[in-house]
Formats: C-alpha cells, structure tokens, sequence
C-alpha cells in the first residue's frame, strides 16, 4: 500500500525513541517500527493518536499516493 510517513522525522526532531513513541501511543516499539519501515499501515485511531503526540495533523506525517496502476 503505498503510506508514506514522516514519523522517523518528526520523532528525531522532538528527541523521541521509539519505545516512548510506542508508549505515548497506546502501542509496542515494534509496531513503531513497522509504521516507519512502510510494513505496518496504522489504523486511523493510531494515525490520529500519533498526530496529536507532535501536536500536528495527520497529513503532516502520513501521506497516501496512488499507484500508477492502479485502477479506478
């Protein structure tokens, strides 16, 4: 699926590990880590959640993009 994200950045900028992310989260340092990696698409309660910890919309760290072929 192609979910780009930010997360990685904007953990860095406000000096976070993933443990705490996951902790402010609601959830492990390994589904960080699959989130960051593009393995693991959030759901839209975590997408939110994950916002609202940097005080920014979800759009600012998740981005949806279509592939080419894809069919409408």
């Amino acid at each position: 699926m192609p979910l780009y994200n930010r997360l990685k950045e904007y953990r860095a900028s406000g000096n976070i590990n993933q443990q705490e992310m996951g902790r402010l989260a609601g959830v492990s340092r390994q589904t960080i880590s699959q989130i960051e990696r593009g393995d693991y698409s959030p759901s839209i309660t975590l997408a939110l959640k994950i916002a609202k910890v940097f005080d920014v919309r979800v759009e600012d760290i998740f981005r949806y993009e279509e592939e080419e072929n894809e069919q409408h």
